[in-house]
């Protein structure tokens, strides 16, 4: 058995030439009857024809078939876009005796080009011929686009001589900050969990992780996460078993969280991972909205490319971050453990020369105390280089 395989799924991977001739773009995923399949979904108003039609298939959570391409959106089409959707999930229902709505499409690309779906019928037979519990390691290269290499993550599970295994790919390096839920992940297990309980426990691991990161402040129109509950193996997760609900629930969202930082650090033209932790909130809300503000700010992400100490652009990040009667004399700031401010001000031990050290490293964690609670949270994210621009603005050339 592969380090990555999970009884009850399988994976194939095909050449459909959607916007490149001879690369992996299209991956079908097959989930074994009895299983569940949980699903969360970007809340941008475009959203993305898939991700329409995938979130309705859905509903009764018994898919039996993933579709996966790369290199088109399917986002920006119109009702022809939606036609191109269904019609490639007819085409798996006919290859595989199945119906339509138990095909949960999914897409990542360029937006506002219609679907080539008949690429994707002539490439279906091939992926279908392909199908192997073996493939992880192909599909998480088949749904790259800007992407420099694979995200995918494996944690087994064990209590009480019972175990599982949760594995996971991801992809997206760029318009990332995922709300949901271009980024996209696919997760599954063994485990025996109702359908009940699987999709509160996706969203609980999603709201510690893929909602924690952001590259650029761009919600994807295309953003989804499934998690795939197969029910093959002796770990059984019911209302008796609040142990391994438990014990699942961490691996589940430590996985997670490993695949949201893996793409953090293969941000688009990223030279450094930053960790942004609040502390001293009055509320979560208030202290995540301090984090984004200052991971969001051009000024300050360009200065981390630079290795820059400008701690004056972190500070007017905070300023402007909405918290209601802020006593910007209370706040403090360090940087990989150098204190920069205090009380407001630079802090009276702190040296350029500290500064530009606190910098130079590829991790940073920045952390700022506002002193008025007891609320945290804490955003990864990156800089922004000259290779972000570049990639983005040659993107569809």
């Amino acid at each position: 058995m592969s380090e990555f395989s999970i009884p009850g799924l399988r994976l194939g991977v095909a050449q459909a030439g959607i916007k490149h001739e001879g690369r992996d773009d299209l991956t079908l995923i097959e989930i074994a009857e009895g299983s569940s399949t949980a699903a969360v979904f970007t809340l941008n108003a475009f959203r993305a024809a898939p991700v329409v039609v995938a979130q309705r298939n859905n509903a009764n959570q018994d898919a039996r078939y993933i579709l996966i391409n790369s290199g088109n959106a399917n986002a920006g089409t119109g009702k022809p876009g939606m036609n191109a959707c269904e019609a490639s999930c007819a085409a798996i229902a006919k290859l595989t005796n199945d119906v339509p709505n138990r095909v949960l499409p999914f897409s990542t690309g360029v937006i506002g080009e219609l679907l080539p779906v008949d690429k994707i019928e002539a490439a279906l037979p091939e992926a279908v011929s392909d199908l192997s519990e073996a493939n992880w390691a192909r599909a998480a290269r088949a749904i790259m686009t800007t992407d420099t290499q694979p995200k995918l993550r494996v944690k087994t599970v064990e209590l009480n001589g019972q175990t599982c295994r949760i594995v996971g790919m991801s992809k997206g390096s760029g318009m990332i900050q995922p709300n949901m839920a271009t980024m996209l992940g696919f997760i599954a297990t063994d485990a025996a969990i109702p359908a009940s309980t699987l999709d509160g426990m996706l969203r609980a691991a999603v709201n510690l992780s893929f909602n924690q990161i952001t590259i650029d402040g761009d919600t994807s129109t295309n953003d989804a996460v499934t998690l795939t509950a197969t029910g093959r193996s002796d770990f059984v997760i019911s209302p008796t078993t609040p142990d391994a609900a438990q014990v699942f629930q961490s691996a589940l969202t430590a996985l997670a969280k490993e695949l949201a930082q893996d793409i953090v650090r293969d941000g688009e033209g990223a030279t450094k991972f930053v960790a942004i932790e609040v502390s001293g909130a009055k509320s979560v809300a208030e202290a995540d909205a301090v984090a984004r503000t200052v991971a969001h700010s051009p000024l300050v992400k360009t200065a981390l490319f630079a290795s820059d100490p400008n701690w004056g652009r972190i500070l007017a990040a905070i300023g402007r971050a909405g918290v209601k009667d802020l006593d910007v004399d209370a706040v403090s700031l360090s940087i990989n453990g150098a204190l920069i401010a205090e009380n407001g001000a630079r802090a009276d031990s702190y040296t350029e020369q500290a500064g530009v050290a606190a910098m130079a490293p590829e991790d940073l964690l920045i952390a700022i105390d506002l002193a008025r609670g007891n609320e945290t949270a804490t955003i990864w994210t990156t800089d922004l280089s000259y290779d972000y621009l570049k990639i983005n603005a040659e993107y569809r050339t």
